[in-house]
């Protein structure tokens, strides 16, 4: 059968499109085979991405059932993963029932808010350390609200955030006590920022500084150190920061309110800033300053001695020899500019034959040499040719130097010779002594007696011969004492003088009546001198004298007594006829006559000048007897003076005086009674006006002391001699020069008292033709 041109057409069309959806099959069956090897290869490379990765996924269903690697079960300690999240947790291995109920409570609340969470757990006896962090699982991964939990193990940051943490709070520890160093340092301490202000300052600062704290120092830049040579502080610290080297400098610094010597440095910190630091030396100023004092006076002191002495220094140099040394050996001046070796000093000394003749001298040299290295000073005597004797000691000294003293002891050796003769004057001036005296040593035996010491105790002189005990001499005396426990009282005595080195005396009654005066002197040689008086007369006298002198002050306080009532008797009358005169004066007995009131005003100045006469005799007394009272008040010195001077303006004008009073406020106030010291200041201004002649001067000048008030009134009237001055204190009248008696009276003496009883002083001086000057002093 034939087929039609269009079958052939259709079915070719048919085979084409049977073929090219073959084509197209078996291409997408090769794209699908090569996609599923791809997934499988990403499955594969996830896989073990997540296998190898730092955090292991945990998928927990809805019903509680887990999904994950082994490699969780290994982290927690089990055997094997198990099948829900409840059997995470064994007896001994993972998760503790606290962190699993944790962990179980934050699942189940994730699972139906789809809120994270995190957490931190330990597994049962493993050291490692669990990050948790959970979240709602993606539909993709699982449906139905399940919940992907990822674990981390940081075990080793953990660890290092331990670390990290032990040395921060380390360093925190460090920083703090630090700081608590730096604040509780004494000295001032500071750091400066990277723009030389001032950013921190301990206590010892702000005390410096007399600031309130330290925010204040910071806030106001208070600088410590001030300007020196044109450069503040904050210059020469920034000087330290750009040449990265510390700067050291000694500077004078006001600290609170005194001036002192400080050594400031300041220490660059890098980019950070610059520290500092002052350390007071101003007492190590002192030291030197005071060593260097110490030296010169010590210096000047060797040279006023009679012995030689000389120093050398580690380096064998003779550093100084003193007048008396550079005598006895001779040095010439140019070893005196400049100093010379030990060596060199003897080979000096040899060629002006100031040294011993030896048969080797270099020899001898070099064992004096052996002086610098000695443990213990050497001691040598010198015999020089002259006939010279000199005693030489040499102490070697710890730094190295030795000491070199040379004295001369030819005298001594000639009086040596004269020994025996002075020996035997000694003892013939012992016996010539009215006094008994007995000399014993440290161990109390009697060594040296005059021929008057046995005869006064009435004992032989052979008893004396064996140079007896002293407690072997008091127990042959104890029987010739009225009161034979007197003996302790010598024993004492000799005792202090031997070995106390104190002078002590006494006196004892013997049974025969007499009376012996005793005393102990220590002498120059250790021993002690015991001297006996027989005094029995002059006791007598003594006794008599202290009677008739009881006698004379029991009179005296009758005295005063006396005049202390009678001056407080006087004042009643004296008030009574002041009174009466006055009425008369006033008129209450009717008009007076011209002469009668002539009388009156007599008799009213007659009382006045009888009052004043009663109040300082009275004053006096009780000043005398201690009994005046003070009462003491706030005086403003100047003003208190000046009211002094114009009350008695009417005695200046009258005899033309010219008074000067100089003076200012700095005289400041004193504490004191007014009316008392206004009466002697008064005193003294009246004896000056009465003393200076017509149109004379005075002068009263007031200044301010350190531990007072000075005051002083000056005129230039005739003044006294020493004798009259004398008799003026003491209150007795003088005659003036026209043969009248001046008008001395009580007012030095009273006025001294009352001066006195306030804490002062007064001070009088005089002089025939050339006037009187009262000085007082006040605290």
């Amino acid at each position: 059968m034939e087929l039609s041109p269009t079958a052939l057409a259709l079915l070719g069309l048919l085979l084409a499109a049977w073929t090219a959806t073959a084509v197209w099959l078996v291409v997408g069956s090769l794209q699908r085979t090569r996609a599923t090897r791809q997934t499988k290869a990403t499955l594969r490379r996830l896989s073990r991405m997540i296998d190898d990765s730092p955090a292991i996924p945990l998928l927990v269903k809805a019903d509680g059932k887990i999904e994950g690697p082994e490699r969780l079960a290994a982290w927690l300690g089990l055997d094997a993963l198990p099948d829900f999240l409840s059997e995470l947790s064994d007896a001994q291995n993972g998760l503790s029932e606290g962190d699993l109920e944790q962990l179980h409570e934050a699942v189940r609340r994730t699972q139906k808010t789809a809120a994270p969470f995190r957490m931190m757990v330990t597994p049962q006896g493993s050291e490692k350390s669990l990050a948790v962090r959970g979240q709602l699982a993606n539909a993709a991964i699982a449906s139905g609200g399940a919940a992907l939990i990822w674990w981390f193990d940081f075990s080793e940051s953990q660890g290092e955030l331990s670390r990290l943490r032990s040395e921060t709070a380390r360093a925190r520890n460090d920083f703090a006590a630090l700081v608590g160093l730096i604040e509780a340092a004494p000295m001032p301490m500071w750091f400066r920022s990277a723009d030389m202000e001032l950013r921190l300052v301990n206590s010892a600062y702000v005390d410096a500084v007399e600031a309130k704290n330290a925010a204040e120092v910071v806030d106001q830049q208070i600088e410590l150190v001030e300007r020196v040579d044109g450069l503040d502080a904050k210059q020469i610290a920034k000087q330290a920061q750009d040449r990265d080297t510390p700067i050291e400098r000694i500077v004078q610094a006001t600290v609170g309110n005194q001036r002192r010597t400080l050594r400031v440095s300041d220490l660059p910190l890098g980019i950070e800033g610059v520290a500092g630091y002052a350390i007071d030396i101003e007492e190590l100023e002192e030291q030197g300053r005071a060593f260097r004092a110490f030296r010169a006076a010590q210096r000047s002191m060797l040279d006023q001695l009679s012995v030689g002495v000389a120093q050398f220094d580690e380096d064998r140099r003779m550093t100084f020899a003193n007048q008396p040394f550079q005598r006895i050996f001779a040095l010439p001046t140019s070893m005196q500019v400049e100093p010379a070796r030990f060596e060199r000093f003897l080979d000096s000394a040899r060629d002006k034959s100031r040294l011993p003749e030896v048969r080797d001298f270099p020899e001898w040299r070099a064992e004096l040499a052996q002086w610098f290295q000695a443990d213990a000073p050497e001691e040598d005597q010198w015999t020089l040719p002259d006939g010279t004797h000199l005693r030489i000691v040499a102490q070697p000294m710890p730094d190295g130097g030795l000491v070199m003293v040379a004295e001369d002891r030819s005298e001594q050796l000639a009086l040596s010779a004269t020994r025996d003769t002075l020996l035997r004057t000694r003892t013939a001036t012992f016996d010539s002594l009215f006094e008994s005296l007995g000399v014993f040593a440290p161990d109390g035996r009697m060594q040296l007696w005059n021929r008057s010491f046995p005869a006064i105790w009435g004992l032989p002189e052979e008893f004396f011969d064996e140079h007896p005990h002293v407690d072997k001499l008091l127990d042959r005396i104890s029987n010739r004492l009225a009161r034979p426990g007197q003996r302790k009282a010598i024993g004492e005595t000799v005792r202090a003088a031997t070995l106390d080195r104190k002078e002590k005396g006494g006196r004892v009654v013997l049974s025969d009546g007499r009376t012996l005066e005793f005393a102990g002197v220590p002498l120059p040689d250790g021993n002690g001198l015991l001297t006996v008086m027989d005094v029995t007369d002059s006791t007598k006298a003594e006794a008599a004298l202290r009677e008739r002198a009881k006698a004379l002050e029991e009179a005296d306080a009758v005295k005063t007594r006396f005049l202390a009532n009678m001056s407080y008797e006087f004042r009643t009358p004296l008030t009574s006829i002041g009174g009466f005169a006055e009425l008369l004066q006033s008129g209450v007995a009717g008009d007076l006559s011209e002469q009668g009131r002539e009388y009156v005003g007599a008799i009213l100045a007659s009382v006045e000048r009888l009052s004043t006469q009663i109040e300082s005799v009275l004053d006096l007394t009780q000043s005398e007897a201690g009994l005046l009272p003070i009462a003491r008040e706030d005086l403003d010195v100047l003003s208190f003076m000046t009211h002094l001077v114009r009350s008695r303006e009417e005695a200046l004008d009258a005899k033309n005086i010219t008074l000067d009073l100089r003076g200012d406020k700095s005289a400041g106030t004193v504490k004191a009674d007014r009316r008392q010291l206004g009466r002697a200041l008064g005193n003294l201004l009246d004896n000056a006006i009465a003393a200076t002649p017509e149109s004379g001067r005075i002068l009263v000048a007031l200044t301010r002391r350190k531990s007072g008030v000075k005051m002083v009134i000056s005129d230039n009237g005739e003044g006294m001699k020493p004798s009259e001055l004398a008799r003026a204190l003491d209150g007795y009248r003088l005659a003036g020069s026209d043969g009248k008696d001046g008008k001395r009276g009580l007012g030095l003496p009273l006025a001294r008292q009352l001066i006195e009883a306030h804490g002062g002083r007064l001070e009088i001086q005089s002089e025939k033709g050339a006037g009187t000057t009262a000085t007082v002093l006040l605290p």
